[in-house]
């Protein structure tokens, strides 16, 4: 199940508008520090920019919105950025677009086109992606079961995440919750009961 959408990883973006050059930083952060050091570190990158505009989306129901204008008109910047990510239910993602002013005012609805655009374009480059629970089972099986349980994927009850080779193999498997028990069975069967069940445990994983 679809929990939210976030980013792949980092991604920048930049575009002219007016003379003005907008530069889009995108990353993913789950945390208030992690978001804040990575707007810090913008933010020393581009120490002679005329605006470095900062916005963040955390939680996995968008607890924390929060973001700064940096001395541009109120409202047309940072917070453009934090409605286009919430409109789109993208969250713990952090995200600075740097101007430097070209001489030419942009107007109200200039600036927010501008700094919602930019945004967009750096979310693209870092690629969005969703998050979805799922359940991760790890098994230890013999040898003589690894090439069919490995032609089990095709049938789309579950993915491989992991291979360990030791006396036997050990397998992670990832699959959705509602799949589990069907996994579980399938594995059963086709091991006639010799698939040994180490660990169930829940993560969020990006798809």
């Amino acid at each position: 199940m679809k929990l939210y959408s976030t980013v792949r990883g980092q991604g920048q973006a930049e575009q002219i508008i007016e003379r003005s050059r907008f530069i889009a930083y995108v990353s993913p952060a789950e945390t208030r520090e992690e978001a804040d050091a990575f707007i810090a570190s913008i933010k020393k990158k581009h120490k002679d920019a005329t605006h470095n505009v900062p916005a963040m989306v955390l939680g996995d129901k968008f607890q924390i919105q929060w973001a700064s204008d940096d001395g541009e008109p109120q409202g047309t910047s940072g917070a453009p950025i934090v409605q286009l990510l919430v409109s789109e239910g993208i969250t713990n993602v952090v995200i600075v677009v740097t101007r430097y002013f070209g001489g030419i005012k942009l107007g109200t609805g200039g600036l927010v086109r501008a700094y919602t655009s930019s945004a967009k374009l750096g979310l693209e480059a870092a690629g969005i992606c969703d998050v979805e629970e799922m359940c991760i089972l790890t098994y230890e099986v013999d040898y003589t079961y690894l090439s069919k349980l490995q032609n089990m994927v095709s049938a789309g009850m579950f993915t491989i995440k992991g291979t360990e080779y030791a006396e036997r193999v050990k397998l992670t498997l990832c699959t959705p919750p509602e799949k589990m028990e069907t996994v579980k069975e399938a594995v059963t069967n086709l091991t006639g009961g010799k698939g040994m069940l180490t660990d169930v445990h829940t993560e969020f994983v990006k798809n």
